[in-house]
């Protein structure tokens, strides 16, 4: 995905789990990050669900402004049980 510095819009991001749960019952968080590491837990952002989706808004004016430049998209959710799913969702270009 590529979007422009100047945009303010939800980045929507997959994710999916074992069939048996609805993921969307549980909090999940996203990191959109630049470098090539795991993001670090200040890296995390709250995110919300839109449908089986999560979304955070990106932006001038949000907790994520982001500078020119590629970026690893992260998402993270923890529903009960012996998983704890992390996963790398996508790139962003931000030009």
């Amino acid at each position: 995905m590529q979007i422009p510095a100047s945009s303010t819009e939800y980045l929507h991001v997959p994710i999916d789990g074992p069939a048996e749960v609805d993921l969307t019952a549980f909090p999940v968080k996203v990191a959109v990050v630049a470098h090539r590491d795991n993001p670090s837990g200040s890296e995390w952002q709250e995110a919300e669900w839109a449908g089986d989706e999560a979304r955070l808004l990106i932006g001038p004016g949000t907790e994520v402004a982001l500078a020119r430049g590629d970026y690893r998209v992260w998402v993270s959710v923890d529903p009960p049980g012996a998983e704890a799913i992390t996963r790398i969702a996508g790139h962003l270009g931000v030009t």
